[in-house]
């Protein structure tokens, strides 16, 4: 395959110039790039190459990382390097990532990273009408999006089963700021034309969201045929998980599409300040104006915020979950510090 022809199959991919830049950078004997597209026990990767797909297994260092974004996840560009003892090719590097949508896995006293999709350009967090809109939990998927560093779009599935798609649109229009609201039926296919530009060729798009809310059928939609499968919400209204590992699928147009499974606990993991930069630069902008600039936005005089929250400006809900995010998000900073002092210690003892 000639140089012009490898680099076009793998843009097709997802290749960008980050990732030809520091593969130009490694040791060429017997190597070449791939992008995992699914991952399966005993350090089993699925990757997307320009030669087609390819079984191959992790370097044994991945098995033992402690962190596990230091570890291969769905969408990531590796080096793999071919086995001389005739079986499968090694993943031996990471590629550097250009984004990655991470939660925090642990509970409240533990930080456990847990990467999902790497390389992505959309996040579409995806809401089934056919449940209450929850702003609080659509302003924690909009965090972890914005703090992944692709763009968040929101999705509404189930168009054709409900009356007030507008209604909800609106709501949802009225917190996610500039970011697209696409409403649509991922059984119908109605509304899929306003997803065009999030799936243009070569473009990476994770499906986010919770458990029922219509991932697999939109995916399966997007992909033209059932790959993926699905199942109705249960009686209790409580979604159930069919997508049970995260996989990478080529889609018709070109695009690149990750699947995840529902997520019924979606923790925080970024610093606190991605949260002014991305899902409440509104509340971020209102706080710039207190008359203090270590304002507390409780009762100190000339504070923009209880202003807003008087007139109406800033709704008491929105404020509640801006808070409630920071908090999280404090607590986990903290307890990254301190799992990363007692695995410096560790080192020292050793």
């Amino acid at each position: 395959m000639t140089d012009e022809r490898w680099l076009q199959a793998l843009r097709q991919l997802g290749w960008a110039p980050l990732h030809h830049e520091a593969f130009a950078t490694c040791d060429a004997e017997a190597v070449w790039p791939g992008r995992v597209s699914r991952i399966d026990r005993g350090g089993w990767l699925t990757v997307e190459t320009a030669q087609g797909s390819r079984r191959a297994r992790q370097h044994a260092r991945f098995r033992r990382v402690v962190d596990a974004l230091a570890a291969p996840t769905v969408g990531d560009w590796v080096v793999l390097r071919h086995d001389p003892g005739g079986g499968p090719p090694v993943a031996e590097t990471i590629l550097p990532r250009r984004s990655v949508f991470v939660r925090n896995a642990g509970d409240d006293d533990r930080a456990q990273p847990q990467p999902l999709a790497a390389n992505i350009d959309s996040v579409l967090v995806v809401v089934a009408l056919t449940s209450q809109y929850h702003t609080r939990a659509v302003d924690r998927f909009l965090a972890l999006a914005w703090a992944s560093g692709a763009e968040p779009v929101i999705v509404l599935t189930k168009a054709d089963l409900v009356d007030e798609v507008e209604q909800v649109r609106a709501i949802a229009r009225a917190q996610a700021g500039e970011i697209d609201v696409v409403a649509l039926s991922g059984r119908t296919g109605a509304g899929l034309e306003e997803l065009g530009r999030h799936l243009q060729p070569g473009r990476t798009v994770v499906l986010v969201g919770q458990s029922g809310a219509g991932k697999s059928t939109l995916a399966n939609r997007l992909a033209g045929e059932n790959i993926l499968a699905a199942a109705e919400v249960r009686k209790d209204g409580r979604g159930r998980h069919t997508t049970t590992h995260r996989q990478l699928l080529r889609l018709p147009s070109g695009a690149l599409l990750i699947d995840t499974p529902g997520l019924r606990s979606v923790g925080m993991w970024e610093a606190a300040g991605s949260l002014d930069e991305g899902a409440f630069t509104d509340v971020d902008q209102l706080a710039a104006r207190c008359r203090f600039s270590d304002c507390a936005h409780e009762h100190e005089p000339g504070c923009a915020v209880q202003d807003a929250l008087a007139s109406g400006a800033l709704t008491r809900a929105r404020w509640e979950s801006y808070r409630t995010l920071r908090a999280e998000a404090d607590q986990v900073a903290r307890a990254r510090s301190q799992t990363e002092r007692a695995r410096r210690s560790g080192r020292r003892r050793s």
